[in-house]
């Protein structure tokens, strides 16, 4: 049990109940109460947490990244999304499960550091002789403490055919969508409060043939299984969309049976009108990526228009070779920031983007029922975000305080109930440790690749 006391609570519930100076109570991994005024202390035996000067939060969810880049940080920075993957898939190859370990592991640690209590992760490389990168990836998820919905992604479309990887980073279909379901069988659960669940993930359009794209929505809905890929990031995307197929992303997408409640897409940059209708009529989530977007010059999402249609948004940090920095919480405000480029100061506010962050995020990946939101009952993943210092004096709003100002230290972030980070520190591995495995790792992918 753990009471967390004196401290401004953003519920993010329904209603955004607040609490100016409230209390959480956390008993089994769950929320027991959450209200105003001082906390009521328990005759259990209970862990008290004087938080004066701290917001909670729900903890955040990141709804799309490539964990395994985190190798390959700094890599083709001025490039666009085409020539950075070309660019970027030599050094891939070389991609092994120590590798992958490494680089999950560092990126679920500065995840954690920042907020973030579940992250759904991209995983579609593959290499022949790599080992089993896909149980690095899970191994990763659980060294670290936070939650994991790990995708089991593929490609099938190699330059050969088209398609923009080359073709010995390429799975075959048939083995590509077995390997899909045998990690289905293995890693996921269908518990609320999973540590572990697993989705389906074929890439993108120009990596992934029409037959693994079918396939895998079939083999998705046929364990319950969430869907998610890559769609509308880029013009040259559209552009060859329309060469080869005559319609638009999200019209092929929806030929596929690629729209739905089940699936999300990440980034979803350009959608006209009719798409943005679409993708709301058929409550399919959006992952969106702000600081990614803005590192590849792909452009800005339409998250305003995509939210009043009723299409469910959450935040992503995407790849970090992508995004160097892979934190979460300063989505928050790139995607404010985003948002009031395209559509003025009045397209999205600070509670906004925290909700996108949290409930929104829940929304995506199908776990609104359990995470999002403090409400009794719903699993205790909570960040507590210590406000006090000069960073945020004289700013009597902690959610603008939040998502505006620095990002905030971690006083701490819980994940069902346990403690992962206290006072900045995380508390399940070794951050000297995971440095050197990461700098190991990124070495030798990149000696592989001379």
């Amino acid at each position: 049990m753990i009471v967390l006391d004196r401290c401004a609570v953003s519920t993010v519930d329904e209603s955004g109940t607040e609490h100016p100076s409230g209390h959480v109570v956390i008993d089994g991994g769950r929320i027991k109460s959450v209200g105003s005024g001082p906390a009521p202390r328990p005759y259990e035996s209970h862990t008290y947490v004087d938080a004066s000067s701290c917001l909670v939060t729900p903890g955040l969810i990141n709804t799309h990244h490539h964990l395994y880049q985190w190798a390959t940080r700094g890599l083709a920075t001025d490039a666009t999304l085409f020539e950075w993957l070309t660019a970027l898939y030599p050094v891939w190859r070389g991609l092994d499960d120590t590798v992958t370990h490494a680089a999950a592991s560092a990126g679920l640690a500065r995840l954690a550091l920042t907020g973030c209590t579940l992250a759904a992760d991209h995983h579609y490389v593959f290499p022949s002789g790599g080992g089993d990168v896909f149980d690095a990836l899970v191994s990763a998820g659980r060294r670290i403490g936070i939650r994991l919905e790990a995708i089991r992604g593929s490609m099938d479309r190699g330059q050969s055919h088209g398609g923009l990887p080359p073709d010995n980073l390429v799975e075959e279909t048939e083995a590509a969508l077995i390997a899909t379901e045998q990690a289905i069988g293995d890693y996921h659960s269908t518990a609320d409060d999973a540590l572990v669940r697993v989705a389906v993930g074929p890439c993108s359009p120009f990596s992934v043939s029409r037959e693994l794209m079918t396939g895998a929505a079939s083999l998705a809905r046929r364990h319950g299984v969430r869907l998610h890929t890559h769609l509308a990031e880029t013009m040259d995307e559209e552009e060859q969309c329309l060469a080869e197929n005559g319609c638009m992303p999200t019209e092929y997408a929806e030929q596929l049976g690629w729209l739905g409640p089940d699936v999300w897409l990440a980034h979803t940059v350009h959608l006209n009108a009719a798409a943005v209708k679409r993708l709301g009529a058929t409550s399919t989530g959006s992952a969106h990526c702000p600081t990614s977007n803005g590192r590849l010059g792909t452009g800005i999402a339409p998250v305003r228009d995509l939210l009043d249609a009723g299409a469910p948004v959450g935040l992503g940090v995407d790849g970090a070779a992508s995004n160097e920095d892979g934190g979460l919480v300063v989505e928050l405000r790139s995607a404010l920031y985003q948002a009031r480029q395209r559509g003025g100061p009045g397209a999205m506010d600070a509670r906004k983007a925290l909700w996108m962050g949290t409930m929104g995020g829940a929304q995506v990946l199908g776990r609104a029922d359990s995470l999002g939101s403090i409400e009794p009952g719903k699993v205790a993943d909570l960040a507590v975000w210590d406000l006090s210092g000069m960073d945020y004096a004289g700013i009597a709003d902690p959610v603008a305080a939040l998502v505006l100002g620095t990002p905030p230290p971690l006083k701490l972030l819980v994940v069902g109930g346990e403690v992962v980070v206290r006072d900045g520190v995380l508390l399940t591995a070794s951050t000297d440790e995971l440095a050197r495995d990461l700098s190991a790792a990124s070495l030798k992918l990149q000696e592989a690749a001379r």
